[in-house]
């Protein structure tokens, strides 16, 4: 039987309780979380235990870390995995939250939708440019171009929509319910609006391939890379 088992992160900024909830069932079957993967954990097999898990959003310096990581120990949560500013910890059942005040809880997600707005923002803006730069262009650029804009677009598609989903958070918190409720309905419709100035800008054909890079990013990528990590941690085991 295999030791590592990898499993999909839901998204921390749309289901990050769902997936702390995940990890406590998953370690009481005795599977326990090792290190992140890109787009979820890797799990090894050991004992059964009852953790409970959380979440820290906080950019550090090398210098920061070990002053960090003490103040969770001394609070009983023990540091299990970083990926850049994401921090992972658990604890025994009943050990104090490390959030126990709306402020500290909506600095940690101010913290999120501040890191994430440094490389999505970015990408969705040079998406766009690509786009229009492609339609712009002829023969070879023109290829080139629309190549690169549909790559981008695969990307920048999860990246928006996760965007989206950490500011929803942080004002769910602050008590913004209009606002909440707007990022609900900000996809559906950006996709109506999306869809008809691609209409009245590109034409039928450049649409069509740019609705189809964005479902690719938005459903065929996570699937895809789902997939092949499950495959390729089995095969190694």
């Amino acid at each position: 039987m295999s030791r590592m088992k990898y499993i999909m992160s839901g998204g921390l900024a749309f289901s990050e309780n769902k997936d702390m909830e995940k990890l406590r069932k998953y370690s009481l079957k005795g599977w326990h979380v090792r290190e992140f993967k890109f787009m979820g954990y890797l799990l090894e097999k050991d004992e059964s235990k009852d953790y409970i898990y959380n979440i820290d959003y906080r950019l550090l310096e090398e210098n920061e870390k070990e002053e960090y990581f003490n103040v969770f120990t001394t609070s009983g949560w023990f540091h299990v995995a970083s990926e850049g500013d994401v921090h992972l910890f658990r604890a025994k059942p009943g050990t104090r939250p490390i959030y126990t005040d709306n402020d500290t809880t909506i600095e940690k997600y101010e913290n999120s939708s501040n890191l994430l707005n440094k490389s999505s923002l970015p990408l969705i803006l040079l998406t766009i440019v690509a786009w229009i730069g492609s339609a712009l262009s002829t023969a070879a650029l023109h290829t080139t171009l629309e190549v690169i804009a549909i790559v981008l677009t695969i990307i920048a598609v999860p990246a928006a929509f996760t965007l989206l989903a950490a500011y929803r958070n942080k004002w769910k918190v602050e008590g913004k319910r209009g606002l909440v409720t707007l990022t609900r309905l900000v996809p559906y419709l950006f996709i109506l609006a999306g869809v008809i100035a691609l209409l009245s800008i590109f034409g039928s054909n450049l649409t069509v391939k740019i609705i189809t890079s964005a479902l690719i990013g938005g459903v065929g990528l996570p699937l895809a890379i789902w997939l092949i990590t499950s495959v390729y941690y089995k095969v190694k085991a």
